[in-house]
């Protein structure tokens, strides 16, 4: 097999699938351009703001993209690459694209709120409270590791540390002049872009090195990264959306869509052929030691790039608060999706050009991020880049999307813990208790969220429960695909498309939950009594909606 082809079909496939499929969900869920959005009925100059389709679409994917679409194919390409060539064709279009479809329509819908609030109108407010609890854990537990991976990526790439603060310093600057002086998007993206990309080179010149420069430990410098980490997305979660997530994301995602560019032609004009085998069985040996299998491995491994839940709180919580208009909705929630799968394949193909044994062993000794840069830029030399600049610019692209996902997943976070406390739908007139009110406050919602995350990441106990992040993850995705069903059941229109994957996704998570718990039953006491909390929520949740849809059909 020719990486070029799996790349070519794979771009049809999805154009296609645009064209057809998602003009069909547009339909169903009755797109209407002439609705307003929540971002006009309540914008509040912070979190609903009406944003510019290129804005938007640039946040948006580079939240839900970051190095998610890269590690979940270079980590399953052992299992071989047809399957996961598979999962990451058919899971984006039929799955993973409806999804974040769905949750940006149904949130917009709702005033911007999240897929919490929507669960409440239709499993009660215990089903809300519940949906909230597993959406913060997981989100949590995401801005700690997260946060540890950027600081660790600092201390060993310090140019990445150079070009990460001059692009946060230079946001601010775009969005004042674009929000508030009505400077264009065109007029800004000439002036700012190429400024983001000499800024990675400035960063190459001029690492900001803790360790050299103050003479500290490589541990010492990672715990003041930690701090600057956590001030900074406070700092993020806190401000208006049009000071800094909107313009570094729009900003940040040039990064990807070079990358993307650059990887699309080395793989034309290399057209590596695969040295992989398609298929390995049902079971395959682990570069790290130990047994594979498909079912459910693969599933809870490849989520970016095939279909993830951690999208839908993006899509319904900073998105939802920004869509101008109903018709970006589906460019956005659908289309983005499959641009994130064309970078899952070339994820694939950067790996399955490898020999299986160089690919074993490139894992024991490297991040997936390092084989995958260090893959695209061996194709990249056919064009003319030098492995050693190709093998740079990708690595720094792909961490400074690790920081657009930290700062998101902070504000999203803090969106979660306010809406706990919000009333019930019924009693949203009364006035909330002082208790309450402090609580859901903006910066104490924040500072709580830090304050867990820092005890997470400083202790340890981030990296003992988060092999339970995968398949918490893509729990998520089918509690969110079974809110869908239940409203296109109420709306008496075709729920099988979202009830079929979600059948698909609750049972293969399930069942990776289950073999997790098992597996470090009496060795990892922390992570069994997190993947059991895990369980129980989401049975909750499922039988509370079987119940759901069976008053409804008494209804009907």
């Amino acid at each position: 097999m020719n990486g070029a082809t799996l790349l070519i079909f794979g771009i049809i496939f999805f154009i296609a699938a645009y064209l057809l499929y998602g003009r069909y969900l547009a339909q169903l869920f009755e797109i209407d351009p002439g609705r307003e959005t929540p971002a006009h009925t309540r914008s509040d100059g912070i979190d609903y703001v009406p944003a510019k389709f290129p804005v938007l679409f640039g946040h948006h994917f580079a939240s839900i993209a970051g190095a998610g679409p890269i590690v979940g194919p270079v980590l399953a390409a052992y299992l071989g690459w047809g399957p996961v060539a598979l999962w990451v064709l058919l899971g984006s279009v039929f799955i993973g694209a409806m999804h974040d479809f769905a949750a940006l329509l149904v949130s917009v819908r709702n005033e911007g709120r999240s897929i919490g609030h929507v669960i409440e109108q239709h499993l009660g407010y215990a089903g809300r409270q519940i949906f909230l609890v597993f959406c913060w854990s997981a989100l949590v537990l995401a801005v700690a590791i997260f946060a540890l991976l950027v600081a660790r990526t600092f201390v060993e790439t310090p140019a990445v540390a150079t070009a990460s603060i001059l692009f946060i310093g230079m946001a601010p600057v775009f969005g004042f002049l674009v929000y508030r002086r009505g400077i264009s998007i065109t007029l800004g993206s000439l002036v700012f872009v190429p400024l983001l990309f000499f800024f990675i080179w400035v960063g190459t010149r001029f690492p900001f090195d803790l360790t050299a420069f103050f003479g500290i430990s490589a541990d010492t410098a990672k715990n003041i990264w930690l701090v600057v980490l956590f001030i900074y997305v406070f700092i993020a979660s806190t401000s208006p959306v049009w000071i800094l997530l909107q313009p570094r994301d729009y900003l940040n995602s040039y990064l990807l869509y070079a990358m993307v560019l650059v990887g699309f032609v080395s793989i034309m004009f290399a057209t590596p052929h695969f040295e992989m085998p398609a298929f390995t069985g049902w079971f395959a040996e682990k570069p790290k030691g130990g047994m594979g299998s498909i079912f459910p491995i693969l599933y809870v491994t490849v989520a970016c790039g095939a279909c993830s839940g951690f999208h839908a709180l993006v899509s319904s919580g900073t998105t939802a608060k920004q869509v101008a208009n109903e018709k970006h909705i589906l460019p956005i929630g659908y289309g983005a999706m499959l641009v994130e799968g064309i970078v899952a394949l070339m994820a694939l193909i950067s790996v399955a050009i490898l020999p299986k044994t160089q690919y074993m062993s490139k894992l024991a000794s490297m991040t997936p991020v390092s084989v995958f840069a260090s893959g695209l830029s061996g194709l990249a030399t056919e064009i003319g880049i030098s492995a050693e600049i190709g093998m740079t610019f990708i690595s720094l692209s792909i961490s400074a999307f690790m920081l657009t996902t930290l700062d998101t997943a902070t504000r999203l976070t803090r969106f979660a813990w306010q809406e706990l406390f919000l009333p019930r739908s019924q009693e949203k007139q009364r006035s909330r208790s002082n208790r309450n009110k402090v609580l859901s406050n903006t910066f104490v919602a924040t500072i709580i969220a830090i304050l867990v995350a820092g005890y997470l990441s400083s202790t340890g106990t981030a990296w003992q429960i988060w092999p339970l992040f995968g398949a918490s993850n893509q729990l998520l995705a089918a509690l969110t695909l079974l809110v869908v069903t239940l409203i296109l059941f109420r709306m008496k229109s075709n729920f099988w498309i979202s009830l079929f994957p979600m059948l698909f996704m609750a049972t293969i998570t399930c069942w990776a939950l289950i073999a997790l718990f098992r597996r470090n039953m009496g060795e990892n006491n922390v992570l069994v009594i997190a993947t059991a909390f895990l369980l129980v929520m989401a049975l909750i949740l499922i039988v509370q909606a079987v119940f759901s849809l069976k008053k409804v059909r008494e209804e009907q």
